[in-house]
């Protein structure tokens, strides 16, 4: 590891400063003093897996506060551009620089076992955050922390119902599109699920899925294809908010309106994340109906984990973070799903960011 590399050259600084000149002494035990404060730095090596939403620079801005050199750390920091390939290179790079934690957010669920396993021969703990790995031996990660995305999924689709019978809306009168995220990402696989389960529960209409990749570029030019190919669109289930602010300017664009009267001609938008500023500014005014919360503040519960392991403690193999469902619209007050309810946030006017 590199401590004990440090310690090594800590040794051989020393060794060279006995023999020196007074200057150069002064010169080698500065140098000793600046590697032994090195050494006593944990590194941590991140891969993160891209900067395509407002979530995820929030979440890589939490890490980067967190891992300071004033708290202790040293983070390497790499940005694998939503390509698994970039990822494995660094995790690779990082075991190479022998750092002492590695943390992961992978980019898809598969293909991980083999530079996971290079990680776990090199005594290196690895962290996953945010999304899920599907690995053959879950032995190949320490611990995992973030978002349970169906239980985010099951709460959004159960706003959606709980409006639909307080306002006295037909089943049948539900025309849903999906803009999904990153296909095979854990965050689109649970809320593609939690819609699913609704829509087969309660007889809906899910008239089309196509991934929006989690940004408002695509999140708008799909909301364009779905609006020519259908005409009786009324809820738009945007599966983070950047798709959500593409859709709007979509449906805008095409002169139509967003809000929650969908019998009246109005489109509602579902949405998730409630990070980006927009967005929660226009929960606020009513154009997206509602949004269940993906928080994304992982540093502090990462540093959490690694203090448990440096203290020789074994961390819960899996955290989840408590989340919570936004609206403006005090129509639902609470969900019960299961046998936990869950009360809905009722945004007022100071929340506007």
């Amino acid at each position: 590891m590199k401590k004990s590399i440090a310690v090594i050259m800590i040794l051989a600084i020393c060794v060279l400063a006995a023999g020196c000149g007074r200057s150069n002494k002064a010169e080698k035990e500065q140098e000793a003093v600046q590697t032994i404060a090195a050494a006593e730095k944990i590194v941590v090596g991140f891969s993160q897996l891209g900067a395509e939403s407002d979530w995820r620079s929030a979440n890589s801005k939490s890490m980067k506060e967190t891992f300071t050199s004033e708290n202790g750390y040293e983070l390497i920091f790499e940005d694998g551009q939503q390509k698994q390939a970039n990822q494995i290179m660094a995790i690779r790079t990082f075991i190479q620089q022998e750092v002492d934690y590695i943390v992961l957010a992978p980019v898809t669920e598969t293909g991980w076992d083999t530079v996971l396993q290079e990680a776990k021969d090199a005594g290196i703990p690895v962290i996953i955050v945010d999304r899920m790995v599907d690995v053959s031996d879950d032995s190949l990660f320490t611990c995992w922390v973030g978002s349970d995305f169906e239980l985010e999924g099951k709460k959004a689709a159960e706003w959606l119902y709980q409006y639909t019978l307080k306002e006295k809306i037909a089943s049948e009168e539900i025309h849903i599109v999906n803009i999904q995220g990153t296909i095979g990402a854990s965050s689109q696989i649970g809320r593609t699920k939690g819609l699913a389960d609704a829509v087969k529960a309660n007889g809906w209409n899910l008239l089309a899925e196509v991934s929006g990749d989690y940004t408002q570029a695509k999140g708008r030019e799909v909301m364009e294809s779905f609006l020519k190919q259908y005409d009786n669109i009324n809820v738009v289930y945007c599966e983070n908010d950047n798709e959500a602010l593409g859709a709007i300017e979509a449906i805008e664009a095409a002169g139509k309106t967003v809000g929650s009267d969908i019998t009246g001609g109005e489109i509602m938008i579902i949405s998730f994340d409630g990070v980006n500023e927009s967005a929660i500014n226009y929960v606020l005014e009513g154009k997206i109906t509602c949004i269940a919360e993906c928080n994304p503040l992982h540093g502090p519960r990462v540093q959490a984990i690694i203090e448990a392991l440096e203290e020789g403690k074994t961390p819960d193999k899996f955290a989840y973070v408590d989340e919570e469902i936004f609206s403006a619209n005090e129509t639902v007050k609470d969900l019960t799903i299961g046998d936990t309810v869950y009360p809905v946030t009722i945004l007022q006017p100071e929340d506007a960011k």
